[in-house]
């Protein structure tokens, strides 16, 4: 007789998932940010703006009202060369930005991350590996160890 609570579980088989690449998101997004000194608000409009190609301030606003309130944003990612002017205002026609090469380049490298390819694991090309990182630096660095051997696995496995 069975107590009352206490079930026995059928087996059964898993499936899996067959989209999990944003699995490691939050280990990319923390190397991103330190690597790079990007805020997630402000990697997150990168992120938005990369299909758009060119934009303007409005359409920019558009987007960054579902952002934290930043009214330094446009600007400061004017200044620090992550956007572009495109082409300057002429008559009727408004200002177009653009992404910088700078700015495609990072967004790119968010994709083969999320896609797969392992983050390097040193101290020159990660700044989450120098001695002085901080305590959280170091946890996400084991996190970034752990995502690399999973990598490592999956590729092994798919090859056999």
């Amino acid at each position: 007789m069975k107590s009352k609570g206490v079930y026995k579980r059928k087996p059964t088989t898993r499936r899996t998932p067959t989209h999990d690449y944003l699995k490691y998101w939050r280990v990319i997004r923390y190397w991103v940010k330190a690597k790079y000194g990007l805020s997630t608000p402000d990697l997150d409009m990168l992120l938005f703006l990369y299909s758009e190609q060119m934009f303007n301030r409005t359409e920019f606003r558009r987007y960054e009202e579902l952002m934290s309130w930043d009214i330094k944003r446009f600007e400061r990612l004017l200044k620090d060369d992550w956007i572009h002017v495109w082409r300057k205002r002429q008559g009727n026609e408004t200002t177009l930005y653009e992404l910088t090469y700078k700015a495609k380049r990072i967004v790119t490298l968010v994709y083969k991350k999320l896609n797969g390819e392992e983050i390097a694991e040193t101290a020159h090309a990660n700044p989450l590996f120098r001695n002085d990182a901080s305590y959280m630096d170091k946890v996400y660095r084991n996190s970034i160890v752990e995502m690399n051997e999973f990598i490592k696995q999956q590729r092994h496995l798919s090859q056999e």
